[in-house]
């Protein structure tokens, strides 16, 4: 397996050290990749999140981390659509020439009416708007004078430079069957956000039987769990909203697998859409991510983002090591 963070530019606790001090420190301690969100309007997670609207742009952000690292991957988990893909193409296009090969482009279809309304757009169902993206920018990431139509996009005769220098993987980010599907259908990975075990385990099942069927390696299983990690159990724990995270999860989960009562009601309920604990706690649960076969694992501390530091510390010293030592981590 992979490991990465999501890093923290958006909510109280965005900031320029913490982004980029904290981007150091995690390619010194090991950590494979970093991670953004994206959002245009953003309304924070209410069992997430303080109610702060920082947000510092995705693809601005990794800009700027990939200019004081050196080999860590940097990823988009995940862009939203409402760029228009010739734009998206030549930012990430500047983006790889300027930092490196090692960009990998998540995209989603978003859970917002309200940022796609903002700027003109509603009512699209946009998880077309991602398949054109895809097409569109694998497209100019590699040709010139690129022509292309469809219900959304009409290009003539468009290039772009600069090029980003190789490869540039696109993973479906989201947690639906219809995801799952779209990312075996055209997609080198596939990302879901907050999910359960469970569910991720039907989805790669599902995904591996597409796979074959069609002929090709499965897309890159990849996670970004909510995660909380502290030396003891209790300060893990404490302050943590299990409540709004089960009632999300009864809410808005109506993809997941569901519990055999049918209801979420416990944190053991939503196994795999939190990851809570000491040190050897944390090891234990990405075991299971392993088990169900997660390759690319993305601890999100936006809860413990207070913590930043501490959390990374934690991580790459007690936690990355122990993994590499029992096979799980390169």
């Amino acid at each position: 397996m992979k490991f990465g963070l999501l890093l923290p530019h958006f909510g109280a606790y965005a900031s320029r050290q913490r982004i980029l001090t904290g981007s150091i420190l995690a390619e010194e301690l090991g950590f494979d990749s970093l991670w953004v969100r994206d959002h245009l309007v953003f309304e924070p997670h209410a069992e997430l999140e303080n109610p702060n609207i920082v947000f510092y742009e995705a693809l601005t952000t990794l800009t700027a981390v990939g200019a004081v690292t050196e080999r860590i991957t940097l990823g988009t988990g995940s862009l939203i659509p409402f760029r228009h893909p010739i734009h998206t193409a030549l930012s990430v296009g500047s983006l790889a020439q300027l930092v490196g090969d090692r960009i990998i482009l998540g995209y989603g279809a978003g859970t917002f009416d309200h940022e796609f309304e903002a700027i003109g757009m509603p009512g699209i169902f946009r998880p077309e708007l991602v398949e054109s993206n895809a097409h569109i920018l694998r497209r100019l990431f590699t040709e010139d004078r690129v022509d292309y139509s469809d219900s959304h996009y009409t290009l003539d005769a468009i290039s772009i430079e600069p090029k980003p220098p190789g490869h540039v993987p696109f993973w479906y980010c989201g947690s639906t069957p219809a995801s799952a599907r779209r990312a075996v259908r055209y997609c080198d990975g596939w990302m879901p956000g907050r999910t359960t075990l469970a569910t991720i385990e039907k989805r790669v099942e599902a995904m591996d039987s597409m796979s074959a069927e069609a002929g090709r390696k499965r897309p890159t299983v990849a996670v970004i769990p909510p995660t909380s990690i502290a030396k003891t159990h209790e300060e893990a724990f404490d302050g943590l909203n299990i409540d709004g995270l089960l009632r999300w999860a009864n809410e808005r989960g109506k993809w997941w697998v569901k519990p055999p009562s049918g209801v979420f009601e416990t944190a053991e309920d939503i196994e795999g859409s939190l990851i809570a604990g000491s040190p050897d706690e944390v090891v234990e649960e990405v075991a299971k991510f392993d088990a169900v076969g997660v390759e690319h694992l993305v601890f999100d501390l936006r809860l413990r983002f207070d913590r930043w530091f501490e959390s990374i510390e934690l991580l790459g010293d007690q936690v990355l090591p122990r993994l590499r030592a029992q096979g799980l981590a390169g």
